[in-house]
């Protein structure tokens, strides 16, 4: 574990509140400077704090939950200089820019956050997983359910809320690597679909739609291509409330 993480983990819990603060950090606000403080985030801090900074009791750093105010440049300070005589530490690879990138991602989210309304249920998102949804007849929790879909049983450590949330309206909007579906035609003519585990210069992997490992030599294949995502869209198969409780029940699954 990086001491950034640990240190950052202490100044969160301990000083940052909910209470009016000073804005000192207009200039690093733009979209660009959003996400790199997103990535700083998630390398030094998520960790800790859970991809959406609810893993320390009390502390919800997504919604803005702390304890006592501290301005944007108390805490600018007190990530680069640590706090004597606590396991906070200094850290002295971390510029002024980039602890202002942190903090500006952080309060940026806190906003976006107060503007929901609806608060899900683990418990009924995770009846409509296995009953309404059909999530099991593809993804797997737990090690109960299907393996043709991604794994779900640490989803809430892998992914944030609101990816969650987008992956069930936009299936297609945002396909990690590893969850790539595609599809061969080999060169008798016979064609197979499945999830594209990897490949190299002469072999191809994948997982089939009946759950079973497939490995090609590429001479053997007339054309592969990419296939959009099979994953339905709930958009209009879910009330706001049933994705609400979809979502919370998701970001719970934290089986590492």
């Amino acid at each position: 574990m990086r001491t950034t993480t640990i240190g950052f983990s202490i100044l969160l819990a301990a000083l940052w509140a909910t209470a009016p603060r000073a804005r000192v950090l207009a200039q690093h606000e733009t979209a660009s400077d959003l996400l790199d403080g997103e990535r700083a985030f998630k390398q030094n801090c998520a960790n800790c704090h859970g991809p959406d900074g609810d893993q320390i009791q009390g502390i919800d750093l997504g919604r803005g939950h702390f304890r006592r105010p501290m301005t944007d440049a108390d805490l600018v300070g007190i990530i680069r200089n640590g706090i004597p005589n606590t396991a906070m530490p200094a850290s002295a690879a971390m510029t002024v820019a980039q602890a202002q990138q942190i903090v500006a991602y952080l309060r940026s989210r806190a906003a976006t956050s107060a503007v929901a309304s609806v608060t899900g249920d683990a418990a009924r998102g995770r009846a409509i997983v296995t009953g309404k949804g059909e999530c099991t007849s593809c993804h797997r929790v737990d090690g109960s359910g299907s393996r043709v879909g991604p794994d779900l049983s640490s989803i809430g450590a892998q992914r944030q809320a609101a990816e969650l949330q987008r992956a069930l309206i936009d299936p297609n909007a945002d396909v990690q690597p590893q969850n790539r579906f595609y599809r061969v035609t080999l060169k008798d003519g016979s064609t197979v679909e499945g999830r594209l585990l990897g490949h190299d210069t002469f072999n191809l992997q994948m997982l089939d739609t009946k759950e079973q490992l497939r490995s090609f030599n590429k001479s053997d294949i007339r054309s592969g291509t990419f296939l959009p995502s099979p994953m339905p869209s709930y958009r209009s198969m879910l009330t706001p409330q049933e994705l609400a409780d979809v979502v919370t029940y998701l970001s719970s699954l934290r089986n590492r």
